[in-house]
């Protein structure tokens, strides 16, 4: 599927005042593709063709403050709820009530947070890199150092300015190479574009005091598979691995070898594999715990 093709078949969708631009094709039960930082619909090029062939119909929004669409100014606009909220009005508009839900970076934790708390609109879960929020896995020394960057984000000003001084050097350097370089570039800087981007951080991630007993989600019920790919800059094994301590229904994980952050565009073959046999009528899943589920440890 190429970017010209998703374009094509790519339609408005209003939800709750905003207008989405939505990749919609195909017939069957709905897979919904949650992008995340700094992405849009179109990273989904490589697994949208597969799907279709075997037997879906894709849905795949551009999430507000990426790609086309919309991008308010305040940052609370950028809270999960209200994100979720646009994915449930957006399902709601296309007459989908449940949907089998693959997110990645931001678009794996807003999955999370949907299969949590709207868990009669997802069927089936894939969290692609970013695990379950609250579990002990995201609380390591090792988790935490390659978070760094988060704090960062949270100087308004600041960071957009550094990021994009000597031709975006700090973002290219951060970026590592891998992606779609290109697009990002082009897409971040239309007027306000990094700003929304890095509004994601500053609503959802902001520091703050440390609770005694932090408020969880509800743990997600339905069947969850959660894959994350061994050279990622960003997030530990743990962070995915541990993730079963917020899955009360069948859970499996899966690594993919040779893959940095974004597995889709470095091992389309291996991931599609992994989602056509877990999103299927009757996936396999092992139930399988590396250790006995626990309470998360203080942090």
């Amino acid at each position: 599927m190429t970017a010209e093709d998703i374009s094509r078949f790519s339609k408005t969708v209003e939800a709750h005042g905003l207008s989405f631009p939505v990749f919609e094709l195909g017939s069957g039960p709905a897979v919904l593709l949650l992008h995340g930082f700094p992405d849009s619909r179109f990273l989904w090029r490589h697994q949208i063709g597969p799907l279709l062939d075997a037997g879906f119909r894709v849905v795949a929004p551009d999430l507000r403050g990426f790609g086309e669409a919309p991008r308010p100014e305040a940052v609370e606009e950028y809270r999960l709820p209200l994100i979720a909220r646009d994915v449930v009005g957006i399902l709601d508009a296309l007459n989908i009530q449940q949907a089998r839900v693959v997110g990645h970076d931001w678009g794996s934790a807003l999955a999370w947070y949907l299969a949590a708390v709207h868990a009669d609109h997802v069927e089936r879960l894939v969290a692609l890199s970013v695990g379950a929020p609250g579990n002990s896995g995201g609380s390591t020394i090792a988790q935490r150092e390659k978070f760094w960057y988060m704090l960062y984000f949270q100087f308004e000003g600041v960071a957009e300015a550094g990021l994009t001084s000597n031709d975006w050097r700090l973002f290219k350097e951060f970026m590592r190479g891998e992606g779609d370089a290109d697009r990002y570039l082009k897409d971040l800087a239309r007027p306000g574009a990094l700003t929304a981007a890095l509004n994601w951080y500053r609503a959802n991630v902001r520091p703050q005091m440390p609770a005694a007993n932090p408020q969880l989600l509800p743990s997600v019920a339905c069947s969850t598979l959660g894959i994350w790919s061994d050279r990622d800059f960003a997030l530990t094994e743990d962070h995915m691995r541990k993730s079963y301590e917020r899955v009360t229904g069948p859970w499996r994980y899966e690594k993919i070898e040779g893959a940095g952050h974004w597995m889709m565009l470095e091992k389309p073959a291996e991931l599609n594999r992994l989602l056509l046999e877990f999103l299927n009528p009757e996936p396999r899943t092992n139930n399988r715990e590396p250790e006995p589920r626990t309470q998360n440890p203080e942090p």
